[in-house]
């Protein structure tokens, strides 16, 4: 007897589930981006268009144009941007040439010390300014007046209490801008075009004329616009000197209205026009760089030519050193003597030579620690919480993970608009009052640190993540991964030495970030900034010394770790924005 038995087909494998998180996560980061920017920003209008009893009024702004002491900081602060912007390009276009297109020796070195000068605070290169060039106390005058036998009633040779002071410290902190710009465009010239032209037998100066300065030009342009923009919003500097010499910026103004009695609603309207100006200059500038009237088209070039300096060597090094010790060598060197020193005021020597500024700062200054503490906790979650939240907007974005991925982009790098001062205000008129009362916690500092911070951070990781083949991370999705896990598994730890040049460039910001911290500290949330701006006012320079080096070697540690990390010296370089 035979059986036959009839194959019975195996059950069909169930579907597997897969759980993607992506437009959940969209729409929390949206709402992350909303509450730090759209939030204080609302505030801001909304106390700048009503009064006091919360009805719609123009009064405020009325009260300002009609009032001499807001008219007269907007006319200097236009003609300080100005200046500085039209200076920055004189100074930034020539060295930035003689680094990127000549054989100049040293051409590393220089780059280094200009990008030295970002890691300095503007407010304290204007305190070093003030121990060098103040009209009776500044070392240089001291010195001219020893060389020329003069007293303390002959005519200082510096005056940095001054309109032309002021140009002076914020273009020695701005002009790198431009130079990275510049130098940056320059670097990307093929060589091919200036080869070109030189066999069809132009001159340098036509080779130049005709393709290396239409070429630049956008570049210059733009960082012309950057320079009016920095010094436009700056607080620190003008603060240090405009209020000393009897005047004000728009900035230092708008601080001085937060001063007892406030005036909260004269101060959101005062901010509404330098968010204004900011915004159009921002457009101006990106409307600079996306032109398309002198680009490069095609594949991969040559490096740019080289100029031959030849006996034109050494005054070229000697001219870049010359420059670079405006903003490096002298004011370094005048906080290292005011820190060593018993009077700021004198050239320390063996016998002057001293400790007691540390002993004073570290031990009898009681507010030290906890500012200290403060400031590298802030700067540390800041710099945690902002990579994070960059790296998965600028991962949505690149890879046009969900619907409305431009709309994430554009909240993004909305707070670049926002001037810090301006921001510090709206936060200050968002969260003193219910159902959030944040004011008085670090956790107001930290979410303007996020906010002033997200936009450079976002824009360096979304250049990161075009240098990552999305096929990759397709390989992971068709196994099974979400794209939340594709990000953590694949991406992210391709993307390492952008990831960690971003947390360093955010650290180093927030370290030495004032303008919003300004408006929003109290006495248990200082920050450094703020310990040496207030110190700065009773007149303890050789703590403000000590401080100020403890705040340039806190950002060169960082940095320096960074680059020892195995893998980082091939990757992204740290920026500042």
């Amino acid at each position: 007897m035979s059986v036959t038995t009839t194959p019975v087909a195996a059950p069909a494998p169930r579907a597997r589930i897969r759980l993607d998180l992506s437009m959940p996560v969209m729409i929390a980061f949206a709402l992350i981006l909303a509450g730090l920017i759209v939030v204080p920003m609302a505030w801001l209008f909304v106390f700048a268009f009503t009064d006091k009893t919360g009805a719609p009024t123009l009064a405020n702004f009325a009260r300002l144009l009609n009032d001499d002491t807001f008219f007269e900081p907007l006319i200097t602060t236009l003609t300080i941007a100005t200046s500085v912007g039209v200076i920055c390009c004189l100074i930034a276009a020539p060295m930035g040439w003689l680094v990127a297109r000549t054989d100049m020796p040293l051409k590393g070195t220089v780059r280094t010390l200009i990008m030295a000068s970002f890691v300095t605070p503007p407010f304290l290169g204007a305190i070093a300014w003030e121990l060098l060039a103040a009209p009776n106390s500044g070392l240089l005058n001291q010195a001219w007046r020893s060389a020329t036998g003069g007293d303390a009633a002959t005519e200082p040779l510096f005056n940095i209490y001054s309109l032309t002071g002021l140009i002076f410290v914020i273009c020695c902190y701005t002009f790198p801008y431009v130079f990275v710009l510049v130098a940056n465009a320059l670097d990307r010239i093929p060589g091919e075009l200036e080869d070109a032209s030189s066999m069809l037998g132009g001159r340098t100066w036509t080779t130049a004329r005709r393709i290396t300065i239409p070429l630049a030009l956008p570049a210059l342009l733009a960082g012309m616009l950057i320079a009016f923009l920095q010094a436009l919003n700056l607080f620190g500097s003008p603060a240090i000197l405009a209020i000393p010499a009897g005047f004000n910026t728009l900035t230092t103004k708008i601080w001085t209205l937060f001063q007892f009695p406030p005036k909260p609603e004269l101060a959101a309207a005062a901010s509404l026009p330098l968010l204004l100006l900011t915004i159009i200059l921002l457009r101006g500038q990106a409307k600079i760089l996306s032109r398309g009237g002198y680009t490069v088209v095609g594949g991969k070039y040559g490096s740019p030519r080289l100029v031959r300096l030849g006996w034109m060597k050494l005054p070229a090094v000697v001219l870049c050193f010359a420059l670079l010790m405006l903003p490096v060598f002298l004011p370094y060197g005048a906080l290292l003597n005011a820190a060593f020193s018993k009077t700021a005021s004198r050239l320390v020597t063996f016998d002057t030579l001293t400790l007691q500024n540390f002993h004073f700062t570290f031990f009898e200054l009681s507010q030290t620690r906890r500012v200290l503490q403060n400031t590298f906790l802030l700067a540390a979650l800041t710099a945690t919480a902002g990579t994070i939240l960059a790296l998965v907007i600028a991962y949505l974005v690149a890879r046009k993970a969900v619907p409305g991925y431009r709309f994430l982009a554009a909240l993004a790098t909305a707070p670049i608009a926002v001037p810090g001062i301006v921001l510090g205000v709206g936060l200050f008129l968002s969260y003193t009052r219910p159902p959030l009362v944040l004011y008085g916690t670090l956790w107001i500092l930290l979410i303007a640190y996020v906010t002033v911070e997200l936009p450079a951070a976002y824009q360096q990781l979304s250049s990161a993540f075009h240098s990552v083949h999305p096929e990759l991370e397709e390989a992971s999705r068709i196994l099974g991964a979400s794209r939340l896990q594709a990000l953590r598994q694949i991406t992210a730890p391709l993307l390492r030495t952008g990831v960690i040049a971003t947390w360093c460039f955010i650290f180093v910001a927030v370290v030495r970030e004032l303008s919003a911290a300004i408006i929003l500290f109290t006495s248990d949330t200082k920050v450094m900034s703020v310990l040496i701006f207030d110190l700065k006012e009773s007149g303890d320079l050789g703590a403000i010394a000590v401080l100020g080096l403890v705040m340039l070697l806190m950002s060169a540690a960082v940095i320096i770790m960074a680059n020892r990390i195995p893998g980082f010296g091939g990757g992204p370089r740290l920026r500042n924005s």
